[in-house]
Formats: C-alpha cells, structure tokens, sequence
C-alpha cells in the first residue's frame, strides 16, 4: 500500500497497486509522432486516432469471414456499474479502466493480469455517473483522470506512480471521468460535475512532470468575450462540464471539446444564451486559448449534453472540399461544421431521430430558432422529443473513409415531460432544479416498432444510407474497420454484433455476460488481429430501462458485472 499525500490540507489518497511477474516484451515509448499516425496495429488512444474516426486500418476481420469470430478470452473485472472504457494497445500491452478507477494492464494476446491499480475514493465522494472512459499514453506511463479529481500518471510496466495531480476539489461537485487526451507533451483534461453547480473548464498538465501548464473555463467570467450571455452570477454555478475526450488536428496545433449542459437544467434560471455550453469550443493546445466555438443550441433547457467530440472529417459540399467538423447530436439534429484558422463555421444541419423543438435554422450561423411550448421552465411543464437522454448520448459514432460513412448509434422514438422546480445553490449538492416527481420519458407514436438505432449517413451527400434498429434503447459506441465491418453493443439483449459496413446487413453476433457499453477497438498481436470490447451495463442504460419500465416499455433484466471479451477468428 502506498500514502500518496495532495494538496496540504486536504484528505490523503489511498492507492494500491498489485504487480504480477514482468511481461516478457519490451514496452515501446509513446511519442507525439505516434500518436499522430499511430501503427494499424496498436490502438493509442480513446478513439484510436485524434481525429476521433473510431477507425481500425487492419482487415483480416472483413465481411465475409467475421461469422467465424470467437472468443479467445475474456477478463473479469470484479466490479459492478458502467463499463465504458475502450481498451488501449501499445505493442501487447492491453490497458483499461473501470468503475471506482482501477487500472488494470493485461497481456493482450493471453489475457494474463500484469497488474493491477486500485485508488481508495474518499468516502464522502459523490459521483453521480460512477464509471471511467479509459487512458492516455505518453513516454512510458499510462494516466487517468480520476473520480476524486486528480490526474495519475503511472509507469506502464509496473503500474507504479510516477506523479499524480489535482485539478480541483471533488467537496465542490467535481468528477471526471473521461479518458485525458494526450497531444503535444500535454494531458488535458475535462470535468463532470455539471448537475453540482460547478463551473466546467479543460485543463492541460506537461505530461512528464504534471506541472500544470493551462486552465480554460467553459463559461467566461465578466468581462471576458462572451459573459454578457450570462444574467448576474448565473456564470459562478453554470455548469457546462466536459466529460468525453476531445478531438486534435495536428496541423493546426488545435483541439476541439463538447461541452455539456448549463446548470440548473431549467434556462429561465441563467437568462441568456449561456456561451459556451451545449457547444464545441476549439482550444489551441500550446495556450489553451479558445480560437472558435459553435453553440448547437442556446440557452438549454433539455439537458442536451453536446459532450461528444466532433468527428474531424473532410467532406464535399455543392462540389466544394470542406475541413470539416461532424457531429450526431444530442439534440436530436447531424451538424457538418467547417473548421477554418479563424473558427468554426456551419455548414448544415439535418435532423437524424424525431425533433420537434426546432422550428427552423438560420441558414448562415446555424442558430436554432424554438417551439417555445416545447421548452420546459420553472413551474412550466413541456413535452419534447428527443428526450433528455437525446437522439445520440456519449456514445461515440465512427467514420469509414472507405465508404465515405458515417455510423451513428441513435435513439429514436423516446420523448420526454420535464418541469422544473425552485433550487437553491449549496456547494457539492446537486444544482438541477427539475420536479423528478412529474418528469417523466414520454414514448413516441412509432415506439412500437423500434427505440434503438444504428444509422449510416454519407457525409458527402448528407443523405441516410441504411439503419438497423432495436426494440431496445441503444447505448453501444461504435467501431468500424478496413474490412467493411462495424461493430457495435448497447442493446439490453446483451448482444455485442456486427454489420456489414456498406449494407447494414447483420453478420454475426455473440451474447455476453451483460449489457455491452464499452468502447470497442481493434488491435493485432503477433500477426493476427483481435476486437475488444468491455460489457457492464449500468449508469443512464440502466436509467434509461427503469424509467421505460415505468411508462409500460419494459425490457429484459440485464445483470450488472464488468467482463473484457477479446475476439478474434478461429
């Protein structure tokens, strides 16, 4: 066991880690060369690329041998709640995260524990997603962004700590969860926290030191561009957290972030547009300066997250090439986004699941304009469509830039009452102000048929090629590969599939211990490939089902229980 003091004067933080005999290969060095074009066979980082495709270049899985995929191993965790976290390969060495963070380092072809971190959370910590989405590499250690709000860098062969930072109090209403994008000799980060009253913000540490090197918040103090879209203090406890990793062009030294909904959940509460949330804000890596920003909606009142990072895909317009910016929302709508060296601009938008709160776009900025009855306030209650869990939540859609498509895991069919109540600000209570005892999920007139979806777009056209659907709620990130094949979970039945890219024609599936909400990714080892995906039911999936169960759209039970599958052709 190890003592691992903080900042003085505040709890000191437990940490175990459990080291089994050294793995036989050598460990090879994570560089910002590689990270920028990492080798087909290893998976660097949350989505394998910075440009966040969720794309595996290897093909000996293709469309046409992947029903003979088995499974080679499976890992089992020991713990219970959401299992999201992708799993990370640098030459064998497999890392993953879960729940109450644990890190674990696994041989990736044999499956064997190579060891094991476990950090002690402070006990009055409270988090309401308990989950972790995974690590970042760098030199030779491995880092996670922790529950209680630190940074841990540990050595990637031992599991040792090499340096651990805190980024802000957890007393106040601060978590993280998302797994540090790594770019430039940085570690950046973001906060959950935004049902807590926090006021949300990216930090960046050197990632040999931990030193921090800059902090950007989400919303701007007075005075700052942007602070008059804030009515009095509202900014102090606005929320506007970031809790999926960001994306990162290399070229243009920036990187680009999601950022969540303002708190409390009711916008009568925070009159304004309330920049930045509900956005993507472009920050350059060297200073942390925000160089651009796209509000997808203002002044929110759904709790649309806009969390997820854009997908960096260059597409066609009306013959033109655009560096583009894409992004399945929460709001239910696909925005294709042009990123320039001045900021961000729209291109267009269209919705993907049923949307009934935007009556129309403003053709040049892309600014919605409201149904008003559609907007849920104090005291006043609305019905809208998607729900607050949204037409797409974090789970992160994939590009093939073999069929020039998009993969979208969509919710359809799912609308929502929500009315909120008067709430008064205390630090490290919830800040949400909604009437949890008359809110409710609302089904749709063609719930009947399906909720879940998985849809493909063509970005060139911005026409929907194919989808398949469920009669479950889908919360399965998506990957796709070479071989024209994409793999996907989410769905109550447990399955985890797979479909063929250019068809949607369902090619294999296999039942696993539990609900698949991992991230799945793909690797090769010694010659031969492997899929790897985490299956863990828990956190908004397992919300989600409670809340259909109440309205008469009940599922099968699904038992919680973390387990590493690893597939690969018998």
């Amino acid at each position: 066991m190890k003592l691992l003091l903080g900042v003085p004067g505040l709890l000191a933080v437990f940490a175990y880690t459990f080291a089994l005999p050294t793995f036989a290969a050598e460990y090879l060095p994570v560089t910002d060369a590689r990270l920028t074009s990492p080798e087909p066979e290893n998976w660097l980082m949350y989505r394998g690329t910075y440009d966040s495709h969720g794309y595996s270049p290897l093909k000996q899985i293709n469309s046409r041998n992947v029903k003979r995929l088995k499974a080679l191993w499976t890992f089992s965790t020991g713990l219970r709640e959401g299992h999201q976290a992708p799993p990370i390969v640098n030459g064998g060495f497999m890392f993953i995260t879960t729940p109450h963070n644990h890190v674990l380092a696994l041989d990736a072809a044999s499956g064997d524990l190579l060891w094991r971190y476990v950090r002690e959370l402070p006990e009055d910590q409270v988090q309401m997603h308990p989950t972790n989405r995974g690590v970042g590499l760098y030199g030779n250690l491995v880092f996670m962004a922790t529950a209680d709000c630190y940074v841990v860098a540990l050595d990637a062969t031992t599991g040792e700590v090499v340096w651990e930072t805190q980024i802000e109090d957890y007393a106040a209403g601060y978590y993280m969860t998302l797994a540090p994008l790594v770019a430039e000799g940085k570690v950046m980060v973001g906060v959950s926290g935004g049902e807590f009253g926090i006021r949300g913000f990216v930090a960046a540490l050197d990632a040999t030191t931990g030193e921090p090197a800059w902090k950007t918040y989400t919303i701007p103090a007075p005075g700052e561009p942007g602070s008059e879209s804030w009515s009095g203090d509202s900014w102090k406890t606005g929320g506007v957290p970031v809790w999926i990793t960001g994306s990162f062009d290399a070229d243009s030294g920036l990187s680009y972030w999601g950022t969540g909904n303002g708190g409390p959940w009711m916008g009568d509460t925070r009159q304004g547009d309330n920049l930045y949330a509900t956005s993507v804000i472009a920050l350059d890596v060297a200073t942390g300066a925000i160089k651009g920003h796209h509000q997808y909606h203002w002044n929110d009142s759904w709790d649309w997250d806009e969390v997820s990072a854009p997908l960096l895909i260059d597409f066609k317009r009306d013959g033109r090439a655009v560096s583009g910016l894409v992004h399945p929302a929460r709001n239910g709508y696909l925005w294709f986004l042009e990123r320039t060296p001045s900021g961000i601009g729209f291109v267009d938008a269209r919705p993907f699941v049923k949307q009934d709160v935007f009556t129309a776009l403003d053709p040049i900025s892309g600014r919605p304009t409201y149904d008003e009855s559609k907007k849920p306030g104090t005291g006043k209650g609305a019905t809208f469509c998607p729900s607050h869990w949204g037409g797409k939540d974090w789970p992160p859609a994939a590009f093939s830039s073999r069929t020039r498509m998009l993969y979208i895991p969509a919710n359809d069919n799912v609308c929502a009452y929500m009315i909120g109540e008067e709430i008064d600000y205390r630090a490290g209570r919830e800040f949400m102000g909604t009437d949890w005892q008359q809110s409710k999920l609302v089904l749709g007139a063609d719930a009947g048929d399906y909720i879940g979806e998985l849809q493909a777009w063509n970005v060139d056209t911005g026409v929907k090629v194919w989808s398949q659907t469920f009669d479950s709620q889908n919360w399965g990130p998506v990957l796709v590969t070479a071989g024209d094949v994409v793999f996907m979970g989410g769905t109550n039945d447990r399955y985890f599939r797979a479909f063929h890219a250019r068809t949607g024609r369902l090619l294999w599936q296999q039942r696993t211990n539990s609900g698949v909400t991992g991230v799945p990714t793909s690797f090769e080892v010694n010659g031969k490939q492997y899929v790897a995906v985490l299956s863990g039911w828990g956190v908004d999936a397992e919300r989600e089902q409670v809340s259909l169960a109440e309205i008469g759209r009940s599922g099968p039970a699904v038992p919680q229980g973390g387990v590493l599958w690893v597939f690969g052709l018998d």
